[in-house]
């Protein structure tokens, strides 16, 4: 499967990579400020190219690719949220570059309480466990069970030894140089993945007979963006628990429209605005003018995923179903001649396996482990700056530089561990997007309430925003517990028509939207039974406390050029729900 020649180019990749690495590693990391925010001198395209890359990694190599090959472009709503990204350079970035912050967390902080810091920091630990470590590394497993399935040493199959060799890889430039280390080498592993995933769709394509061939193939509702939102017998898409007899209205049989309009764009400002993962790259730029156009930079490049991964999964569905490749139709197609759904996931590695030529398949090869480093890289970073600036330095405010940045590699290593543990979860579940998409929709309201409330609305204090966060969690992990043991175990089920059968068996979309409910409920009935906070304490952290010499600075930090690159993202939103029409 894999020839001399694609192991020279895989091998060439990882000799650049470490040189840049290396190159960065040498100008040393010596203090906090240096380590985790990279000195606060990257340029708008290594902050751009960064979030990027590291948002473009296993979820979509293994997980949105799959879900291209069982239900066509449907995932696309998730990617075109591009415009989440405009949100934080337009709105948000101004209040983070001010409040001069190395965490999320720690601006909650001063918008609010110490206490809701340490809230969020242990909330976004807990979801970078069970959705990005582990995710990550299971993705590295999936391709390396499909690229190299005879692969063994001892007891450990090719999908362990995958997962592994990843972590440790990725782990070696991470630990050592920090977050200029990964926003660097991101940088360049974004240019890898980009044209190793451009090279996958147009071989993909020329095997499969070209474009005009898939659309035939795949038919109108694979390529049909508009269902489900406004799908055919919308009476029948209100229900929020699942039924015999209705599944045929239901996107995905997981993704009533009502819910997708309303809770995908929750979980996108979430994740694009708020995270701590993406934005601690915009932290990383000199001012707001570079963190600005690196968001406008990063959202022209998210608009790529439609194309250069669910639609090598639509063509590695339709070489299954027409038979054009009897080794993914093999992996693929169960008895009943339908994707079998928990095989779909290797619908990206099995199409490099089998359509690329030697030589081109080492750069794809080294692009998909390029991704899957990439993001795995910016969670180890992220993990380690969250525990170490808002957990440990707290404890230990006098302790000193090298100490915090010896902590942080420490918190990186148990982080990596603890993601291992949690593999099985995964692989029990639906698939590796619904997976991802599912526990992101149990974490992400409560922090989208307190970040966007407390910015626009001043009156919200700190024990709003604390009863918000404890609640909104609570709620999260009380469905996550309901979860998890129908993912582990096979034979698993609660009662039909229980409570938990009931809580288990309601889309998670309609879910999310109650925990989003309730937790600004909360926040703003806490907010108004308590004090008022101090306006003075909180200048410049929301839109009602900004005074005059702060709203030109922020004026004066963007000009013609920005506007229209944000524009031509929007434009290009537009003209991707046109098409994909059906």
């Amino acid at each position: 499967m894999m020839e001399t020649i694609d192991w020279v180019m895989i091998a060439l990749y990882f000799a650049v990579l470490l040189g840049v690495a290396w190159w960065v590693i040498a100008k040393g990391s010596e203090t906090a400020d240096d380590y985790f925010l990279a000195g606060r001198n990257l340029s708008w395209w290594v902050v751009g190219a960064s979030i990027f890359a590291s948002n473009i990694g296993s979820e979509h190599l293994v997980g949105l690719a799959g879900s291209g090959a069982s239900d066509g472009v449907a995932m696309a709503h998730y990617e075109l949220h591009a415009w989440c990204l405009l949100v934080l350079g337009w709105v948000l970035i101004p209040f983070y570059m001010r409040s001069q912050v190395f965490t999320m967390p720690e601006f909650l902080e001063k918008r609010y309480s110490p206490a809701c810091r340490w809230v969020l920091s242990l909330i976004s630990l807990v979801a970078y466990v069970v959705t990005k470590i582990a995710v990550g590394i299971f993705a590295g497993g999936i391709v390396f069970s499909v690229l190299l399935p005879e692969m063994r040493l001892g007891p450990l199959d090719s999908f362990w030894i995958g997962s592994i060799l990843v972590i440790v890889l990725t782990g070696a430039y991470t630990v050592l140089g920090g977050l200029r280390a990964v926003a660097y080498t991101e940088a360049l592993q974004t240019l890898i993945l980009i044209m190793g995933s451009i090279l996958v769709t147009y071989f993909g394509l020329q095997a499969l007979g070209g474009w005009s061939e898939l659309r035939a193939i795949c038919g109108s509702e694979m390529f049909n963006l508009w269902k489900p939102l406004v799908p055919e017998g919308v009476e029948a898409t209100w229900a929020p628990v699942r039924e015999e007899g209705r599944m045929a209205w239901y996107f995905n049989d997981n993704y009533p429209w009502l819910s997708m309009l309303f809770c995908a764009p929750v979980i996108g400002l979430w994740y694009w605005c708020t995270d701590q993962y993406i934005v601690q790259r915009t932290l990383g730029a000199p001012n707001e003018t570079e963190a600005r156009r690196g968001s406008i930079f990063a959202a022209l490049l998210k608009l790529l995923p439609v194309l250069i991964f669910i639609i090598p999964g639509m063509i590695c569905f339709a070489l299954a179903t027409t038979g054009q490749s009897e080794g993914i139709s093999n992996v693929l197609i169960g008895d009943d001649g339908e994707v079998i759904r928990e095989e779909a996931q290797k619908a990206f590695p099995l199409l490099v396996a089998t359509v690329l030529p030697a030589g081109v398949r080492g750069i794809v090869v080294a692009g998909l482990l390029a991704a899957l480093m990439s993001s795995l890289a910016g969670v180890f970073n992220a993990s380690a700056t969250l525990f170490t600036m808002d957990f440990y330095s707290p404890l230990r405010p006098n302790v000193s530089q090298e100490r915090l940045v010896w902590i942080g590699r420490i918190a990186t290593c148990v982080m990596v561990l603890i993601g291992l543990a949690w593999i099985p979860v995964i692989q029990g579940g639906r698939g590796l997007y619904d997976y991802l998409q599912g526990v992101q929709a149990y974490l992400a309201p409560p922090i989208f309430v307190v970040f966007f409330f407390g910015i626009f609305w001043k009156r919200l204090n700190g024990p709003g925003c604390l009863a918000a966060l404890l609640v909104g969690f609570a709620m999260g992990l009380f469905r996550l517990a309901i979860d998890t043991p129908v993912k582990l175990m096979e034979d698993f089920a609660y009662t039909e028509g229980s409570f938990l059968w009931v809580m288990n068996n309601t889309f998670f979309q309609y879910y999310s939207m109650l925990i989003l409910a309730v937790s600004a409920i909360v926040m703003i009935a806490v907010s108004y039974a308590t004090k008022a906070p101090d306006y003075e304490k909180i200048s410049g952290l929301t839109f009602g406390t900004l005074t005059d010499d702060q709203r030109t600075e922020t004026r004066e930090s963007w000009n013609a050029v920005d506007v229209l690159a944000s524009g031509a993202v929007i434009v290009a939103i537009l003209v991707a729900y046109l098409y994909f029409q059906g």
